[in-house]
């Protein structure tokens, strides 16, 4: 395995142990789709769930870190893909932007992407993906984003993989395989980068009820591991 260099201010991090940031993170802003949003997994159709504040991970996260979380997670988003069956509005560049525009200042911010854009219909490889998340991450890191925070600090999330399994399986067909490759290449943007970088497949899988979304243990293990990793940027 390559080994990730030290960097004082913006880490790779993947459960790697390390002295605590001297500044407490204040505010943290989650960014990402369903299961950041905290969406119950999905057994029959029509049905919309999702767990309290408490359940859900970000507000895991932000109690182990005693810090205000803003969650930001909207069910069906992708990187970059405007997505016909939903609305056509769930590319999340524009909303990354505005996002960052509406809730600054922030110190960090947390972004977690790529499981609907392995759905058959967008037929995206993980090279394609990756692709998607590089022009978040730019967005996020430039100027104008870094200057109305007075600079803000980035974990990067390779979400867990996904299976197909369930009532999603057809929207998914294929989706595994894609998934499973993910991670590495979000690794190597987030070195690239000079952002944090967290594998969430290393700490939770998702549920065998749908194949996509987390159940409760799984929002509580990501919110620690996503703290620990927050507080080692």
């Amino acid at each position: 395995m390559r080994a990730l260099p030290p960097n004082a201010k913006r880490q790779v991090l993947d459960n790697m142990p390390r002295a605590a940031h001297s500044a407490p993170m204040q505010t943290v802003l989650t960014f990402g789709d369903s299961n950041t949003h905290g969406t119950l997994p999905i057994k029959s159709r029509p049905a919309y769930g999702r767990y309290p504040p408490d359940i859900r991970w970000p507000g895991v996260m932000a109690q182990t870190l005693g810090c205000t979380v803003i969650e930001e997670g909207l069910p069906g988003r992708t990187t970059a893909f405007d997505d016909p069956v939903m609305d056509g509005i769930m590319n999340g560049y524009p909303a990354l932007r505005q996002a960052l525009q509406s809730h600054a200042p922030i110190d960090a911010l947390t972004l977690m992407l790529g499981t609907n854009d392995c759905k058959t219909r967008f037929a995206a490889s993980p090279e394609t993906i990756a692709g998607g998340i590089a022009a978040l991450l730019d967005l996020a890191l430039g100027d104008e984003m870094q200057t109305r925070s007075g600079g803000f600090k980035l974990l990067l999330i390779a979400p867990a993989p996904v299976q197909e399994a369930g009532l999603l399986a057809t929207e998914f067909w294929g989706g595994a395989k894609t998934s499973m490759a993910l991670a590495s290449r979000l690794q190597d943007l987030a070195q690239n980068r000079g952002v944090g970088f967290l594998d969430a497949g290393r700490h939770v899988t998702v549920s065998p009820v749908d194949g996509v979304h987390l159940d409760e243990g799984a929002h509580l293990a990501l919110g620690r591991a996503v703290a620990q990793a927050l507080n080692t940027l």
